[in-house]
Order: structure tokens, then sequence, then C-alpha cells
């Protein structure tokens, strides 16, 4: 079963991805933070994954998607936390989310999008 959380924070939204996601769950939750970018004018996403063990190529889509469709709406996005495990899973897939930026931690997403913010990007 799936927790999921969108969390806004000044102009950043937070979601926060915890256990198995089905993918029913996945499709609601982008549908929910598209929704969410535009309802709270939000500048930046970060999408944190550190507790998923597992990410198969329908997520990995899914999270790309959620991705491309902040960047549509005005949102920045970083995908923060991703297991070395689930890097090398998704090299293998031949998915290694590309246009997705990426930091090991929440910190660091967040400064990295705090500074594309303030470049003006």
């Amino acid at each position: 079963m799936s927790t999921v959380s969108i969390v806004k924070w000044e102009d950043v939204l937070l979601l926060t991805l915890q256990g198995y996601m089905d993918d029913e769950t996945a499709v609601s939750l982008a549908e929910r933070l598209a929704s969410a970018v535009v309802r709270h004018g939000a500048r930046a996403v970060v999408i944190d994954i550190s507790t998923v063990e597992v990410l198969d190529s329908f997520m990995a889509r899914t999270l790309a998607g959620m991705a491309a469709a902040c960047r549509l709406l005005g949102a920045d996005t970083a995908v923060v936390g991703m297991r070395p495990d689930v890097a090398m899973t998704l090299v293998e897939l031949g998915m290694p989310l590309p246009g997705v930026r990426t930091a090991i931690n929440l910190e660091r997403g967040l400064a990295m999008l705090r500074q594309r913010m303030a470049d003006g990007r």
C-alpha cells in the first residue's frame, strides 16, 4: 500500500512517495500533482522517492511524465533520494529518466531548485 502526501512549503510542493504504488494510484497521483501545481502556483516540485525500494517501468514513465507536466505548468521539478539499486534498475531497463533532474537528497534538491529559480530558469 502506498502513502502519498503533497505538502506546500513557500512556493515549492513536496511530494513524498512511501511504499508500493499500483498503476491506478500512480496515474491518480500525477493528476493530483498537476492540479496542486496550478492551485498553489508552485514554482518548483520535489518528488522524494527515498523510501521507494522498487521502481518498475510504468512508475518510471509516470515519474518522467509528472516532471514534464510540472515543467509545462511552470514548476521546475527534481526527483530526490533515489536508491542506488533503483538507479541501476532504471539504467538496466533503458529508462534513465531523460529530462528529469535528480538530487541525492532533499536538501540538495531544494538547493538546486532554489538556485534555478534565483537564476530565473
